[in-house]
């Protein structure tokens, strides 16, 4: 039978979230993650390929990841399930009928490498024979490879990004620990992803997306971690390069962390993903051995609360099931719900992982400390700077703490894809507080300038970033950068348009934060329009006129007060209409929009925002 009457749903996107449950990061799983997972089992066990869930076809819908998932999470199920106890039998019986359904199904990358973590961990773990028919083990042998996304002569990757070539590297350890094949793919390709990293990620150590054009995500963070993982699971000692890069991930990760739980708030593909690339970071790290005792206790105790804020906020007990799609939350077509089931497969996967990680590092048991939050004040700068590439265009990003709160401001996107996508834009992101809204692009310009020209160019000040600096002045710290030229947005990549170049200054105070664009386009420019949006979580808007602009303040909500100079027209929908009231963590309760028409004023052009929060 379904289970769904654990966890109280929470929709509204400033829930609190219970700090552990009291419990250690082995019991708070095993009591709430592991049923989830045998749930799972019940369903697809009893109906195979008619399956449903949450209304919709499990199977054909084009989630080439799932069988894969679907195998580690069986292998998961069996692995921590006493051989002694009752429902072990049933799960050995239905494995060995699933296995052989999922066998015939397609699969790619990623669910390929979940396939073989899940044989392999049979296999370790004495069933494989028992688990998997001949010959469905015999078909899965030609079926998972990782010539079908990298080309065997040059070990070029099939038009997927860099993150990759470690799942390459992954399936072709796993092969070769199968008896499948030897360990010269993997020796090749471990070459290849290894010098592939050290050519993009340049003297900071960070992954660029692309082939160097300066795109950075929350994997480029996680990817040394995502390797060392590699070398565990396949069995190989972790190199000392891989070792350094790892550490330095870890400082920014814990950087990152919040008491809440809360983990990446920027790029693609995050909400609950944000939160377990940390968790993957900081159980990698322990693991291996990088971080100070004191530093493991609270990395623990970041991955307890993060445990803790996946059962009790991002799973929805109506729902059975991870949450990232209905109640006002948004995520991107990546994560659509046609992989519904798969989201809920990889993110237990995740959790049980790096459980049995921390467990290798001898604390999965232990009761975490309860102050994660003075610790995070007392031990993790209040602002830094952490560079990701430097040359003609900079790449950087800028953490702040306050008032138990950390924000994240990336000066990230460059390259195809994402230059104009909000989750991706140079603004502070805090969950719960500012958020993209995910796939919405140049339409909704959530805390930018957006210049319209007449001859119908949309600009945006996102990808040519120069000349960052940062100081601190009084009780602000202060960040600036220069764009040579902005966006033109509409193509798949960022092109220079030299006809306006700007000057950016955040300021971060108490309390508060402040943005000053300097526009200086060329005198024969006519610009039509210059807008800026805002989509957020606080309710109760007042409108008024503050220091030579206007704005709203907020009776409820993290967010006290937004305000605005330069613009001639406020537009306050609450709540907001349909299409921008969907964010990562669920509805935004007001929309402002603040337009005007540039070329009417005097050049240069400024415009300004002032955030004050809670």
């Amino acid at each position: 039978m379904m289970r769904t009457d654990r966890h109280p749903p929470h929709h509204a996107a400033h829930a609190p979230h219970p700090p552990h449950h009291g419990r250690s990061l082995n019991a708070l799983v095993r009591a709430e993650v592991l049923p989830q997972l045998a749930d799972y089992f019940s369903l697809l066990d009893a109906h195979g390929l008619d399956a449903r869930f949450n209304g919709a076809p499990v199977f054909g819908q084009g989630d080439v990841f799932l069988p894969g998932k679907i195998a580690i999470g069986l292998a998961h199920l069996l692995t921590l399930t006493p051989r002694d106890a009752a429902p072990f039998a049933g799960y050995l019986s239905g494995t060995r009928r699933l296995m052989t359904l999922i066998g015939t199904l397609p699969i790619e990358s990623w669910g390929i490498y979940y396939a073989l973590m899940g044989l392999n961990r049979l296999r370790k773990a004495g069933l494989l024979e028992a688990a998997v028919e001949p010959a469905c083990l015999a078909r899965l042998k030609g079926t998972l490879d990782w010539r079908h996304f990298v080309d065997a002569g040059s070990l070029r990757l099939m038009a997927l990004p860099t993150n990759y070539y470690g799942v390459a590297f992954g399936i072709a350890r796993l092969r070769m620990l199968m008896g499948w094949e030897d360990a010269s793919a993997g020796d090749a390709l471990l070459t290849k992803t290894l010098d592939h990293y050290e050519r993009y990620s340049g003297e900071f150590g960070f992954s660029d997306e692309t082939e160097g054009e300066g795109r950075f995500d929350r994997y480029s963070i996680l990817l040394a971690a995502e390797f060392c993982e590699r070398f565990i699971e396949t069995e190989l000692p972790v190199t000392p390069r891989l070792t350094t890069l790892l550490a330095q991930s870890a400082q920014l990760a814990l950087q990152c962390a919040s008491a809440d739980g809360d983990g990446f708030g920027f790029g693609r593909s995050i909400g609950p993903y944000g939160d377990t690339g940390i968790v993957e970071i900081l159980a990698t790290a322990a693991r291996l051995g990088v971080l100070d005792d004191e530093e493991r206790r609270y990395a623990y105790a970041f991955c307890v609360r993060a445990a803790a804020k996946y059962v009790d906020f991002w799973v929805d007990r109506g729902m059975n099931s991870v949450n990232l799609w209905r109640d006002g939350r948004r995520t991107d077509g990546y994560r659509g719900t046609h992989r519904m089931l798969g989201e809920n497969f990889s993110l237990i996967h995740q959790l049980l992982s790096t459980t049995e990680l921390w467990a290798e590092a001898g604390q999965a048991d232990e009761l975490p400390p309860d102050d994660l939050g003075g610790w995070l004040t007392r031990r993790q700068p209040a602002f830094q700077l952490n560079w990701f590439a430097r040359g003609h265009y900079e790449r950087a990003l800028v953490t702040r703490r306050d008032r138990g709160r950390v924000f994240t401001l990336p000066l990230i996107n460059g390259g195809e894809g994402q230059h104009d996508n909000a989750p991706y834009y140079p603004i502070p992101f805090s969950p719960r507080l500012i958020e993209g809204l995910p796939e919405s692009g140049a339409d909704h310009p959530q805390l930018l300038p957006r210049l319209v020209l007449a001859d119908g160019s949309v600009l945006l000040p996102t990808s040519f970033i120069q000349e960052i600096k940062t100081w601190h002045e009084g009780d602000e710290q202060v960040l600036r950068y220069r764009q040579p030229g902005l966006n033109r947005v509409g193509e798949r990549g960022p092109v220079l348009d030299t006809r306006v170049t700007l000057t950016t200054e955040y300021r971060f105070g108490p309390g508060r934060i402040s943005r000053v664009d300097v526009l200086h386009p060329d005198p024969s420019l006519e610009i039509t329009s210059l807008s800026l949006a805002f989509a957020c979580f606080s309710s109760g808007a007042r409108t008024g006129n503050f220091g030579g602009g206007f704005g709203v303040d907020f009776d409820d909500g993290g967010i006290a007060r937004f305000e605005a100079q330069g613009y001639d027209v406020l537009d306050v929908q609450e709540p907001p209409a349909r299409g921008l009231e969907g964010l990562t963590s669920g509805p935004a309760r007001t929309h402002l929009q603040f337009s005007g028409t540039a070329s009417q004023k005097a050049a240069p052009l400024q415009v300004r925002w002032t955030l004050s929060y809670r």
